[in-house]
């Protein structure tokens, strides 16, 4: 692997090669879309055995429940929009840090409330594959919320629009 390089919204040039950055941006997309869409299998098999998850409540979550819930975690009647944005992706050798935001907007009992959670998932490069290792959410302030211009996806009542 390479040396320490990063590709984020701003950066034109890196050391890291453009396919390994492709890759790693990809499996983002693949993530988010794991969420989007209750993908348990396609999800585990981008999970390392030694996965953890810190939620934005500061629970340290083992891979197990992690994928318990995440057959059930997103609700398109509930998280009727989903975004992705901001995506900073770093590469040091056989670790990769992917950064993003997600806004997100929930309706119950009638009400909607936005807000977002920025994300930054470890990926470790083992046996030939990414895996992530863990994945750590944040919860973002509104006078630090990224601009609507670095979106990369969105979802619309779990249905991708862009």
């Amino acid at each position: 692997m390479q040396a320490a390089a990063s590709l984020g919204p701003n950066d034109t040039s890196s050391d890291t090669p453009s396919d390994v950055l492709a890759h790693l941006r990809a499996l983002n997309a693949r993530f988010i879309h794991n969420f989007v869409t209750n993908d348990v299998p396609s999800h585990t098999a981008m999970m390392h055995p030694g996965f953890v998850c810190l939620t934005a409540q500061g629970a340290r979550v083992d891979r197990e429940t992690y994928l318990k819930r995440w057959a059930t975690g997103f609700d398109p009647e509930v998280i009727v929009y989903w975004d992705v944005r901001d995506e900073s992706i770093s590469v040091f050798g056989n670790t990769a840090l992917v950064r993003s935001t997600n806004k997100h907007t929930v309706r119950r009992d009638g009400r909607e409330t936005t807000g977002m959670t920025a994300y930054t998932d470890t990926y470790l490069f083992e046996g030939g594959a990414w895996k992530c290792i863990q994945a750590q959410l944040t919860p973002v302030a509104p006078e630090n919320w990224p601009d609507d211009r670095t979106i990369v996806s969105v979802y619309i009542k779990g249905k991708r629009q862009k």
